[in-house]
């Protein structure tokens, strides 16, 4: 058996590999020295990285692309059960590990930090691996979007800590035990999963406890939620509790956040000294997130000056307010925000970094039970900008839902006072920003769908 590598990981076949979450698990695999084969829906540039890295991809899903002596079979939640893969596995035998007890699996025996919230966790995580990598601490990291710098995901590294984005959405992260666990906010959302609040609360509680004894707590102290948690699990035997945030109690203060155009400059106190450090993406709870990778590392015993300077060289994530480029004096920019508190906080935070221009958004809405149960406020969060287009809803995992479409979205924004308009087709989407846009302007590509393909296009039809 390779080393680092479960039995059951030796020979894994990935469903749906190209994904987020089940393609960084692949490549560290790789790195590891397993053989590492999968498949996906369509072919993609991530497909491309894992078979760089000595994996096999199919493109498709079809029994035959199982292999025999496959040790097991990884799958997300995603993945339905009449998959053909699937369904040859039972046939075969052969084990269905999910993806968060594969990951699991790969921290055991390191110094994990699993990044959790509603909000916010693939930036947080990918300031961490930057800056420890910065550090020469050479983590291993697995990240729900590519870093800029190394274009990647994932990354198995030869130092003693690992940093792992913790999904909430269908309880995995309750699988893993970090030494340093982070919690952003708490807030209601993937509605197909969690009823309540109350369930919210009992699945972030579950994940707390299973940090390690003696291990330690980083949360935000100025979210609702987050303080909730915070008073449920302030009591639980051998674990330290560090708040950040600008509440004056918080134990990592944020003193202040200077906008510096599309950068910020923040100051925090901590143990009584202030630190000043710059972060290169604009927007207070970008600063918030920096400051929760800060804390978390100095945690783990890393020297706080030399943690800040480190997460100065993040130079961002993909699709978090991601330069797409500029033509015809427009910058066109690329945000995976789909909740009203990201989408929220994006346009915020491009109103302060350039509050002389027009901001433009091109939307596309998640799932039909997030906008069922949030489209509402996802028309009033789009009242920030000065016009908007609305796609339809992108169905991702799930089915339609009778009555549930973007006119939700968009008769709560026009009641909000909002300039918005219905583009059913995409390929539509080009011509109509190019007919609206003005030098100065700001367009903003917005969701968690395919919207991001449309930010070349649309700079393609600006400069024609």
């Amino acid at each position: 058996m390779a080393p680092g590598i479960p039995a059951a990981l030796e020979r894994p076949h990935f469903i749906g590999i190209g994904g987020a979450g089940m393609s960084g698990i692949a490549k560290i695999l790789a790195q590891r020295g397993a053989k590492v084969a999968g498949s996906d829906a369509k072919e993609s540039a991530t497909a491309g990285a894992l078979r760089a890295l000595g994996a096999t991809v199919h493109i498709g899903h079809a029994a035959g692309h199982l292999a025999d002596d496959a040790t097991s079979v990884v799958v997300s939640s995603a993945i339905r059960a009449d998959n053909p893969e699937l369904v040859r596995a039972a046939e075969l035998g052969i084990p269905v590990v999910h993806r968060s007890d594969a990951l699991a699996s790969l921290m055991d025996g390191l110094r994990a930090i699993a990044v959790a919230g509603t909000h916010g966790k693939t930036t947080t995580t990918s300031m961490l691996a930057v800056a420890l990598s910065e550090l020469g601490l050479d983590p291993s990291y697995a990240i729900g979007g590519d870093l800029e710098g190394p274009g990647t995901n994932a990354a198995h590294g030869g130092g003693d800590i690992f940093v792992a984005e913790a999904d909430e959405s269908d309880r995995s992260f309750q699988k893993y035990a970090p030494e340093v666990a982070i919690v952003l906010n708490v807030e209601l959302d993937h509605h197909a999963n969690y009823a309540s609040m109350d369930e919210i609360y009992e699945s972030f509680e579950t994940f707390v406890g299973k940090v390690v004894p003696g291990g330690t707590l980083v949360v935000a102290a100025d979210q609702p939620g987050a303080v909730e948690l915070t008073r449920r699990v302030r009591e639980l035997p051998s674990l330290t509790v560090v708040t950040y945030g600008e509440s004056e109690g918080a134990d990592v203060r944020v003193h202040k956040v200077t906008p510096r155009g599309l950068t910020s400059e923040v100051t925090v106190v901590l143990n009584g000294k202030y630190l000043t450090f710059t972060v290169s993406v604009p927007g207070r709870h970008y600063a918030h997130n920096a400051v929760a990778a800060l804390a978390a590392g100095v945690a783990l015993g890393i020297p706080a000056h030399n943690l800040a300077s480190a997460i100065g060289k993040y130079t961002g994530v993909k699709r978090r307010l991601q330069l797409k480029g500029e033509a015809a004096g427009v910058q066109v920019i690329d945000s995976y925000a789909h909740h009203p508190t990201e989408m929220t906080a994006d346009l915020e935070a491009m109103r302060g970094a350039a509050s002389d221009a027009r901001l433009l958004v091109v939307f596309q809405p998640h799932l039909f039970s997030r906008t069922q149960e949030l489209g509402t406020e996802m028309g009033q969060a789009l009242a920030l900008a000065d016009a908007s287009l609305v796609l339809d809803i992108y169905p991702a995992r799930e089915d339609p839902v009778p009555g549930v479409t973007s006119e939700l979205i968009i008769d709560a924004a026009k009641a909000a006072g909002a300039e918005v308009t219905a583009v059913h087709d995409p390929a539509d989407v080009p011509a109509a920003v190019a007919g609206m846009a003005k030098p100065g302007d700001l367009v903003l590509t917005m969701g968690a769908g395919d919207v991001t393909d449309l930010g070349p296009q649309i700079l393609d039809h600006l400069s024609s």
